[in-house]
């Protein structure tokens, strides 16, 4: 873990210093599901109608800004080769990044773990004007849901209408699951990723378990 301050930062800032923490660490890491998995009855099956697995210590990057700021959509796109998503409800994914669309001046942006220090140092290196990145890695995990029973676990588990014709590929929202929140994004045809609080992560792992027995649920660990 390090707590560096970029210079260039500093000079843009004035007396508004930034310290930006490496939140990654090498060394073996406890995800936020660790318990729950280890518990799961459920074991791989390569004929399952779902599969339920754990997109785990990914960094979680939100950003606020001006999606009017032109400057801002630029620096997005260089800093991260992909385009930053202005429709309300949509996403960009490529080489295992993605941009969620949460609201008109949010964005949550989802990068391999070891790479969030470097890509918040760099936004924060190109973005000018008002802005704000927060790193919650350590606050949220993926549970991702694959295989053509998926839909159907959903349907049981959310009152967001995920009908194909109404939830496309690369549509995100955020909505009820069971008794507590969740951000739901359609990653394929066929495979669901839902953005889960640490606080609920093993509450909405066992719902979600519970809800794909009948549909022989299988479950990577």
């Amino acid at each position: 873990m390090s707590d560096v301050l970029s210079p260039e930062k500093q000079q843009a800032s004035g007396s508004d210093l930034v310290a930006v923490m490496d939140q990654y660490s090498s060394t073996p890491a406890e995800t936020p599901l660790h318990m729950s998995k280890k518990s799961s009855v459920a074991q791989g099956s390569a004929s399952a109608g779902v599969t339920m697995k754990e997109i785990a210590l990914l960094g979680h990057l939100t950003l606020r800004g001006d999606s009017n700021d032109q400057g801002l959509v630029d620096a997005v796109s260089k800093v991260l080769g992909l385009p930053l998503p202005t429709l309300p409800l949509t996403s960009s994914e490529k080489d295992g990044k993605a941009i969620c669309w949460m609201s008109p001046d949010e964005w949550l942006i989802l990068v391999p773990g070891e790479q969030a220090y470097d890509v918040e140092v760099a936004l924060r290196e190109n973005l000018t004007g008002h802005f704000s990145i927060v790193n919650q890695s350590g606050g949220q995990t993926i549970i991702e849901l694959s295989g053509p029973q998926a839909v159907n676990i959903l349907k049981k588990s959310t009152t967001l209408d995920i009908h194909p014709k109404e939830f496309p590929v690369g549509k995100i929202a955020g909505s009820v699951l069971a008794k507590t929140s969740a951000v739901f994004r359609r990653a394929d045809e066929l495979r669901w990723q839902i953005v889960v609080r640490r606080s609920f992560a093993d509450y909405i792992w066992r719902w979600l378990s519970d809800a794909g027995k009948e549909y022989g649920l299988s479950i990577e660990k």
